[in-house]
């Protein structure tokens, strides 16, 4: 099964803002070498963010890693992979890893930046957590 990103735009509660930008925070902050982590709506509207990074312009991280989810769905359709939930932009100075937040109600995009030193198990391993809890809060929040 590929990535699907469907836009039920609805607007989450204040609550789950809330939620969000705690969880978002906690994996910036848990996981060394995390510089940034963006938290997008399907289609490319930021949901919380937080950053270490000066001039990073959150809500345009968020509208191209929306874009981008996109095409690599395309891909991953076209190449028959099955049941992809995130990619890798590997650079001599850090990491881009962008993955699919399986919200009922809001689905989501989690983008996170990292340095050079970061360890990828660990960034995989945090992101999965977050996801979880996201996707936990969003079946609870929003009932």
């Amino acid at each position: 099964m590929a990535i699907i990103i469907e836009t039920k735009r609805s607007q989450p509660s204040s609550l789950f803002l809330k939620f969000a930008k705690r969880a978002v925070e906690e994996l910036c902050s848990s996981v060394q070498g995390v510089n940034s982590v963006v938290l997008a709506s399907g289609d490319g509207f930021e949901v919380a963010s937080v950053t270490n990074q000066q001039n990073l312009d959150r809500s345009k991280v968020a509208a191209v890693s929306s874009s981008l989810l996109s095409m690599v769905q395309a891909f991953i359709s076209e190449i028959k992979l099955e049941d992809c939930q995130s990619f890798i932009l590997d650079a001599n100075n850090g990491k881009a890893i962008i993955a699919h937040v399986a919200c009922d109600n809001y689905p989501m995009v989690l983008v996170v930046l990292t340095d050079k030193k970061a360890l990828l198990g660990q960034v995989l391993h945090g992101m999965r957590f977050c996801s979880q809890r996201l996707v936990e809060g969003d079946l609870k929040l929003t009932s």
